[in-house]
């Protein structure tokens, strides 16, 4: 990155490409660090731009005040081992210039972890930012605006993603999914929900991510009408799970999308249904019906496992009855994307991709704390997905299944024609009539 960049955008850049690599074990003091640094950087630049009067990339001077002139290192000792940061400096000014912030930070280190735990977990405090770099009668050295944009940088990240115009993506392929996170705190768990694409060049791209009370209708129709209100178009395909609830908002919002029930979710369903020395061999002869070469022989090969285990495993049967024609769903798609399409698994990946990031801070709460947090998460490993081939055959095969989708969903729309009979009139002549 240009040094022309400001070192806490550095420092930004670093945290992401942490996040992006490293393990558990390593992931919690490095976060920390980086974390303290980016607090002190950012800080020491919103102490500087009140003295210069401008920002990093504004030109103009007013005379006396200075200008900045690079940087020079600072250290910090702290819990987690000496901690370097980037401190700006001030040429051409009328009196040398001292920062107040170096000077209130020394001896501080244990509140700034504290701190930098914050920025990661929930979010930072106006109130804590104002409380740390404070001299010792009480006054910030921090102006109100600096500290406000110190705070809501991460939430303003989020908030543009959620409200960006979707109407660029041409999505092929639509997954959903929740997760049950603590958004407020003493209540109980409620579902986050997020969404992801395969887009027509094969490429995939996380697309939206909100809350809802739960994966009820009413939340799951919300958050879809959202995203159809930003510009998504009809995708061909949009996986789930089986909750009732998920399952009617895409039939009402997707009328003319197929709908994918995840195999991996069904098939814990039907394991829980089974008993152990019988699951080896349903669970192949499940498979083989979900997996078939087209869907009639889905099928035959369906009718054929209800017959012989119907008798003793009633209600593993009728779960595997259950919603049937959404499970072979993916059998009219190209054979090389079957394999992607049939499950929601990336984004149980993703989600287990946040909780190892949450792990570092257990105790998250609040509603917009833990989206920051999600967000910051899933939007950096989203940038690692690698997408699926779209060949010029592929693309000609899902065009045709975009036909055969469309005069499935007219002809279930079709107005029903009534024919109007009436009773025939009589047209009597005068003649007649007298």
């Amino acid at each position: 990155m240009s040094a022309r960049v400001p070192a806490s955008e550095r420092t930004s850049q670093r945290l992401r490409e942490l996040l992006n690599g490293l393990g558990d074990d390593e992931v919690g003091s490095q976060v920390i660090r980086l974390g303290i640094r980016k607090i002190v950087e950012e800080a020491l630049e919103a102490e500087l731009r009140d003295v210069v009067g401008r920002g990093y990339y504004e030109r103009g001077a007013e005379p006396g005040r200075g200008y900045r002139n690079g940087y020079r290192m600072g250290r910090l000792k702290s819990a987690e081992g000496a901690i370097e940061y980037s401190a700006p400096q001030i040429a051409d000014r009328a009196e040398p210039f001292r920062s107040r912030i170096r000077e209130t930070l020394r001896g501080r280190t244990e509140a700034l972890e504290g701190l930098a735990v914050e920025m990661y977990a929930r979010g930072l405090s106006t109130r804590d930012i104002e409380a740390l770099f404070a001299d010792e009668a009480g006054q910030s050295l921090l102006s109100r605006s600096a500290v406000s944009q110190i705070t809501e940088r991460l939430w303003a990240e989020y908030e543009g993603f959620a409200s960006r115009d979707l109407a660029e993506f041409d999505v092929v392929y639509l997954f959903v999914d929740g997760i049950a996170e603590r958004l407020h705190l003493g209540q109980p768990r409620e579902a986050v929900l997020a969404a992801w694409g395969i887009l027509a060049d094969g490429k995939k791209a996380l697309l939206h991510l909100a809350p809802g009370t739960k994966e009820d209708t009413a939340s799951c129709r919300e958050f879809f009408q959202d995203m159809r209100r930003r510009g998504l178009p009809d995708p061909l395909l949009v996986a789930s799970d089986g909750a009732p609830g998920m399952i009617r908002a895409i039939e009402e919002c997707f009328p003319r999308s197929a709908r994918q029930r995840c195999l991996a979710h069904k098939m814990r369903n039907l394991q829980s249904k089974v008993p152990d020395d019988v699951w080896p061999e349903f669970h192949a002869r499940a498979r083989a019906c979900y997996q078939a070469a087209s869907p009639a022989l889905a099928r035959i090969l369906r009718d054929d496992l209800m017959a012989t285990y119907g008798g003793d495993l009633p209600s593993a049967v009728a779960c595997l009855d259950d919603d049937f024609e959404a499970c072979i769903a993916h059998l009219e798609f190209p054979l090389a994307h079957r394999r992607a399409i049939r499950t929601t698994n990336l984004l149980e990946r993703l989600f287990g991709e946040e909780r190892r990031r949450t792990k570092v801070i257990p105790h998250a709460f609040g509603e917009r704390a833990v989206l920051k947090l999600m967000y910051a998460a899933l939007i950096r490993a989203a940038e690692r997905w690698r997408g699926i081939r779209m060949t010029e055959f592929e693309q000609r095969q899902l065009n045709a299944t975009r036909e055969d989708l469309d005069r499935a969903h007219a002809e279930r729309t079709k107005p029903v024609v009534t024919a109007n009979v009436t009773a025939p009139q009589t047209h009597l002549s005068s003649k007649n009539r007298t």
